[in-house]
């Protein structure tokens, strides 16, 4: 008798196939689930090996459109980055998937979800707390986390006997040393040899992004229009001097990540400091985050007010990277944050000119018809306008009135100790 249905998110790997088929051994029956958040992946491959492992149905969710709308843009809009220089791209998944398997679980009946992250990395953490918050009511099963099951499987070996045992296909080609994660912002890798973080990554390792030494001689030029923060229209030549130009926003995200991808450009390796309060490495491939934000950043210099500039960053852009890279996308506090990023936006109304450059991306220059906030006579060293040079001196001698009194205080201590 069944123990009831659950609804697993399955990629068709050697773990979540061995999960799929350990689950149907405890008596469950299984919904094998797939987003597609813009990986390459073989769905019809993944979908057979599923049925004929024994999942009672297959269902892959296109997630693409929704991806980029809902949570890349936004993402955008703050510029979010976490520990300065990743810019969430396998966080910023997860909310996505979330959602999409909870509505397959309700819509199959499942009482519990199932998925095969590890025990000592972000994302059980980051799906689970999406699952609690859409379903509260939900039974979540994490096999690694369970001893009959990791002490079962203590390595590969032990799920490659399992496999052969049912009759679970598994990929003869040689399997690479490290891990991977992919979706239409990144791919990440880790694990492995990447596990000590003085290994130089192999150059056969990257998938996504040309090595920037064998990127074109010739730079490719684009340019990014923005409305409110978002990017809304790409414009481009290619190397044949034919023009090309995208507004809807997935087409704009994937024109900007192949422009990206094929000039080498947001290839990153890092040490970071995970949820879990443990330090990881990780190498990412991010080329269309990488260009967008660099695009984003100098447009809202031009547009953008200081003050509200100065707010945003120091609390809206950490708050907002923290919780989404700690999985707290679906939580009070998230939400308060994000209400926060649109008022900021309003202003942020124009056009900058890029160019991609085998591994840079370079400013070549910004306009707004609406928002311009920078004045050209005001601010020139050779014009009398604005305010007055004398104006300054009052300005100077305020600010320094604090001072003053901070040099005062450590001259006065200093003589102190030399008495």
């Amino acid at each position: 008798m069944s123990k009831g249905k659950v609804c697993l998110a399955y990629s068709g790997g050697l773990d979540t196939s061995v999960i799929l088929a350990w689950l149907l051994e405890q008596g469950y029956e299984v919904v094998a689930f797939l987003a597609n958040v813009g990986q390459e992946e073989d769905f019809e491959a993944a979908k057979a090996k599923a049925l004929k492992i024994g999942a009672t149905k297959f269902v892959s969710v296109d997630c693409r459109e929704q991806f980029v709308t809902d949570v890349l843009f936004p993402a955008v809009q703050v510029n979010a980055v976490y520990e300065d220089v990743y810019l969430l791209g396998t966080s910023l998944a997860r909310p996505v998937i979330a959602k999409a398997q909870i509505d397959v679980a309700e819509a199959e009946g499942c009482f519990a979800v199932s998925h095969g992250c590890t025990g000592k990395g972000n994302d059980q953490i980051r799906f689970e707390l999406g699952f609690y918050a859409l379903k509260p009511d939900v039974k979540v099963i994490a096999p690694w986390r369970l001893p009959e099951f990791f002490e079962r499987f203590a390595g590969r070996k032990d799920l490659l006997d399992y496999a052969a045992a049912k009759g679970i296909p598994v990929a003869q080609t040689k399997a690479k040393p490290w891990s991977t994660d992919e979706n239409e912002a990144h791919i990440s890798y880790e694990a492995g040899i990447l596990e000590d973080p003085d290994t130089t990554p192999p150059k056969d390792m990257w998938k996504l992004i040309t090595d920037p030494q064998d990127a074109p001689e010739k730079p490719q030029d684009l340019q990014i229009d923005f409305k409110e923060g978002l990017p809304v229209k790409v414009s481009y030549e290619d190397h044949d001097g034919k023009s090309h130009s995208v507004t809807k926003p997935l087409d704009v995200f994937l024109t900007v990540s192949n422009l990206a991808r094929a000039n080498g450009i947001g290839r990153i390796d890092i040490v970071e400091d995970r949820y879990i309060n443990l330090k990881s490495r990780g190498c990412y491939e991010q080329a269309p985050l990488t260009v967008l934000r660099k695009a984003h950043v100098d447009l809202e210099g031009l547009t953008m007010d200081r003050e509200v500039r100065q707010l945003r960053d120091q609390f809206v852009t950490p708050s907002y990277s923290r919780l989404l890279y700690n999985g707290s996308y679906f939580t009070p506090e998230c939400e308060y944050v994000r209400a926060m990023i649109k008022p900021s936006q309003t202003t942020v109304n124009g056009t900058v000119r890029l160019r991609l450059y085998k591994g840079n991306v370079i400013a070549l220059g910004r306009s707004s018809s609406t928002e311009n906030l920078y004045d050209p006579t005001e601010s020139s060293m050779d014009e009398l306008t604005g305010f007055l040079p004398t104006d300054t001196s009052g300005f100077i001698n305020i600010q320094a009135i604090r001072i003053k009194k901070y040099g005062e205080a450590k001259k006065a201590k200093k003589q102190e100790l030399t008495l």
